[in-house]
């Protein structure tokens, strides 16, 4: 479970086990729901049909579906967690964390003394259509926003089995999370897992670290959620914010954390439309892979 920052407590656990991916995973998703990130919920702001206590539960569902990281394809990982969120929680607060993390999870476990990025790209290159397959249900159960249409492997139009990384390299353009997929993570690995670790050692502050790598990778990758529901103008307004907080000091600053304020109320307005969820989740990311790389330790400063 999640602990405050305030309360001391040490974790060791064996690497490399599925307790230690589980509970890095339900780790990686508290800590990234629980720091104040302008435009999405927190402890100390809802939105009107999702609330924070319903992203709490989706980081333990997750955490529990990836328990079975080492006898599970990966696509099924994916919609395991997304079907049990949705029993339970009833929305969609977990789809692209769950699409990021079940990956990241198989190449976790997987033997050898390779960089997790080189396992990562095998697992990657060994999806099957059956993984499409379960990740398309995946998605069409949980109904994310902004989905918009394809002219090839449509997810709502396609329901046999689906050459799942030749779709996500078709949609890499418009999402970022399948920009993941056909880059081997590169946003995470080049831009939030290096950001996160940097800020950590400098500050020893997890909560204001992950806001930090949270206005990082904002300010160098347009939200593909705020893109797709807003349009680009938008995205690119939001992103060019973002990085003028960033060189103000962003959360090590009072400056910064005033402007970061405006930003916040900005993004609200409207029903929340404006709501950065993208890179939210790949903040989640870099989360995960810092703490698989490093040690859960290192991310709680211990």
């Amino acid at each position: 479970m999640w602990v405050p920052s305030h309360v001391r407590c040490t974790v060791r656990l064996n690497p490399l086990s599925s307790d230690t991916v589980s509970l890095a995973a339900q780790l990686a998703c508290l800590l990234e729901v629980s720091a104040n990130k302008p435009g999405n919920v927190t402890p100390f702001a809802d939105f009107a049909d999702t609330c924070y206590t319903d992203f709490l539960a989706s980081s333990v569902i997750l955490g529990r579906a990836l328990r079975k990281t080492a006898t599970v394809a990966t696509g099924s990982l994916v919609l395991d967690a997304v079907r049990e969120t949705k029993r339970l929680v009833g929305r969609n607060t977990n789809l692209g964390i769950a699409l990021l993390f079940a990956p990241l999870a198989k190449a976790a476990l997987r033997k050898g003394r390779r960089p997790l990025r080189s396992r990562l790209r095998s697992v990657l290159t060994s999806l099957t259509p059956y993984d499409g397959q379960r990740v398309y249900e995946a998605i069409r159960l949980a109904q994310p926003g902004g989905l918009g249409d394809a002219n090839q492997f449509d997810v709502r139009a396609t329901r046999g089995r689906v050459p799942l990384l030749g779709a996500m390299r078709l949609a890499m353009d418009r999402d970022s999370i399948a920009r993941e997929y056909a880059t081997d993570f590169e946003i995470t690995f080049t831009i939030g897992a290096p950001t996160l670790e940097r800020s950590l050692q400098e500050s020893n502050d997890s909560g204001s670290s992950v806001i930090q790598t949270y206005l990082t990778l904002l300010s160098r990758v347009p939200d593909s959620l705020v893109e797709r529901k807003c349009g680009a103008r938008e995205a690119g307004r939001i992103s060019r914010e973002a990085g003028k907080i960033l060189a103000i000091g962003g959360a090590f600053s009072e400056q910064g954390k005033r402007r970061l304020a405006r930003l916040d109320h900005t993004l609200r307005q409207n029903g929340n439309r404006l709501n950065p969820g993208t890179t939210a989740d790949l903040t989640a990311s870099a989360l995960f892979v810092v703490m698989l790389e490093r040690g859960i330790e290192f991310v709680l400063g211990k």
